[in-house]
């Protein structure tokens, strides 16, 4: 068994992994937000109770209650909601380690970006995590943290900051993916070092038979809002390398932009309509959504190819796929992060070239996603030849 074949199951498995673990953090954060906002005042509800909601689900009735602060006794099967997120991040960076710091010459480096050594390119990448992490933590902290429109317009300040500077040193996978990581990074850690020790905190509380902080669930239930609207962006970012109209556009901090306002849109209609709000309330998230969906078409659709190249032979396409596709992309490929073409994809022939000509036009001539990292260098010239080839046939 070689290193690749090894490498291609730890990054299936730690992708399963991550996906499992995800559905279910991501499943709690839906339902909890949802609960907290569908809770009602009711007659005779017991003292202490901020609420309660009555669900149906599978046959069932449930009634659930939530309390302002606690209950004066806890009982001995309380359900924490923590390993879901820790596991999601966990796996997620092992995914992040052996897909792109493993292959980092391949999938995080372009020369024509920054030439960086990979393990410089893995010290940026865990350095800029942590940096993030801190910089938004001591921000929700802060004064700032008590005004929620103020704090929003700083996080997205935080993370088109970060998206801009991660298109100064990594290619356009690395920056996507790292925004996502990012993200993730604030979310995981909003459990880790906040809501849960927050939660602990109120529990030794009760234990001793003091009264809790209020101010603990306060902040542990903003922290948990944060993550309910930063999800539908995060997972957009984790498959944008299946996208080259994303991971290819030359301006990263404007796609990034209309993809968090599009999730943050779509999230708050639908934490309004959970709250049952007056449609009349909530009504513009969708317009906002709308907008930002039609923008992000405009900005991304392909520019037009220049033309002007004339009758291009055959052979100089063949050799542009030599120089730039083969590597990879062949019955034998040279790269080392390669045991078998990508997808079975070989590009050795001109039959293979126009049998694949749509994926060829989306990933080479109308983004620079291919090759990866441009570890050839293919120019905008050549991708320019091989795209009137293409539409020449």
């Amino acid at each position: 068994m070689t290193a690749t074949f090894l490498s291609e199951w730890l990054n299936l498995l730690f992708r399963w992994f991550h996906l499992i673990v995800g559905v279910g953090w991501i499943g709690t954060s839906f339902y909890f937000i949802a609960l907290d906002l569908s809770l009602r005042k009711r007659e005779g509800q017991a003292p202490g109770v901020f609420g309660s909601a009555w669900e149906v689900h599978g046959g069932g009735f449930y009634h659930v209650e939530k309390y302002s602060v606690a209950p004066k006794q806890l009982p001995d099967d309380l359900i924490w909601y923590k390993w879901e997120a820790y596991l999601t991040w966990v796996s997620g960076f092992a995914l992040l380690t052996v897909q792109y710091y493993f292959n980092a010459s391949v999938y995080l480096i372009d020369p024509q970006v920054m030439k960086l050594l990979p393990s410089e390119a893995v010290a940026i990448s865990i350095a800029s995590l942590a940096a993030g992490w801190v910089t938004y933590d001591k921000l929700c902290r802060s004064p700032i943290g008590k005004n929620t429109p103020l704090l929003a317009a700083c996080l997205l300040v935080i993370i088109l900051g970060a998206t801009y500077g991660y298109g100064q040193v990594f290619s356009g996978k690395g920056v996507f993916i790292h925004v996502g990581a990012l993200i993730g990074t604030f979310m995981a850690f909003n459990v880790f070092m906040v809501i849960i020790p927050n939660q602990k905190k109120i529990t030794a509380s009760l234990l001793k038979g003091e009264e809790p902080d209020p101010k603990l669930g306060q902040i542990s239930k903003q922290r948990s809002v944060h993550n309910n609207y930063l999800t539908l962006p995060v997972l957009l970012m984790m498959v944008s390398n299946h996208y080259p109209l994303l991971t290819g556009h030359s301006q990263p901090v404007l796609v990034v932009a209309l993809i968090l306002v599009m999730g943050g849109m779509v999230r708050h209609f639908i934490n309004r309509h959970d709250a049952h709000d007056n449609f009349a309330k909530f009504w513009w998230t969708l317009p906002a959504a709308s907008i930002s969906l039609i923008a992000a078409l405009i900005v991304t659709q392909p520019a037009k190819l220049s033309g002007g190249h004339g009758l291009i032979p055959d052979r100089d396409v063949l050799e542009i796929a030599r120089v730039h596709c083969t590597s990879c992309h062949s019955a034998t490929p040279t790269n080392e992060a390669f045991d078998e073409a990508p997808k079975n994809i070989e590009l050795d022939s001109i039959a293979a070239l126009r049998r694949y000509e749509t994926l060829i036009m989306a990933q080479a001539v109308r983004s620079s996603a291919m090759p990866l990292g441009n570890e050839t260098g293919m120019t905008s010239t050549e991708r320019e030849i091989l795209g009137a080839w293409l539409e020449s046939q």
